[in-house]
């Protein structure tokens, strides 16, 4: 997540945080409702610290998916998920799409067309039955980690970096569409 926060904060201020299994060295999750507090602790030193007039809670994988947890329950302007695990340990039988189904807050979903935790045909599926405004950025070739294999790449005569500046473009569009323009 640093280089996205490098990345992101063009667009504004850009807060990350580590949960407390990743601080202790743990590599078991903690359950969801420690992740959910977490991130609200993190969320309110945000609020605190910045005074921001729009919150957009960005996260990579799981921070993603937690962050649509919390927007159930706190308010926040939109959500963007990089790699959103929608299909548990990557078996199609077992969808991650509740809490997508119950959301209101706006959604971009980056995804990896080559994400087997994310197939891109499940995820139409879920955002046709969603209830809030979602948005989808494929990352053509890219994986979990929207990194694109390098031979992929050689034939586009693109680069990763090229790929990212093209993610980046299409979180800030999302966020323009969020956030009102200043006088």
């Amino acid at each position: 997540m640093q280089d996205w926060k490098k990345r992101l904060s063009g667009i504004g201020v850009v807060e990350t945080f580590d949960y407390d299994y990743l601080r202790e060295g743990r590599r078991r999750p903690d359950r969801l409702p420690q992740l959910i507090a977490a991130h609200r602790k993190a969320l309110k030193r945000v609020r605190e610290r910045h005074r921001a007039e729009s919150i957009i809670l960005v996260g990579k994988s799981m921070g993603g998916r937690v962050g649509c947890h919390l927007s159930l329950e706190e308010k926040v302007d939109g959500l963007v998920c990089l790699g959103y695990p929608l299909c548990g340990m990557g078996d199609r039988t077992k969808l991650r799409d509740e809490v997508l189904r119950a959301l209101t807050t706006p959604i971009l979903f980056v995804q990896g067309t080559r994400d087997s935790l994310c197939p891109l045909d499940l995820l139409e599926r879920v955002r046709a039955e969603m209830k809030a405004p979602n948005f989808l950025h494929s990352v053509e070739g890219g994986d979990h980690s929207l990194r694109v294999p390098k031979s992929q790449l050689q034939g586009t005569s693109k680069t990763q970096q090229d790929i990212n500046q093209q993610i980046l473009k299409a979180i800030g569009k999302f966020v323009d569409q969020l956030v009102p323009v200043a006088d």
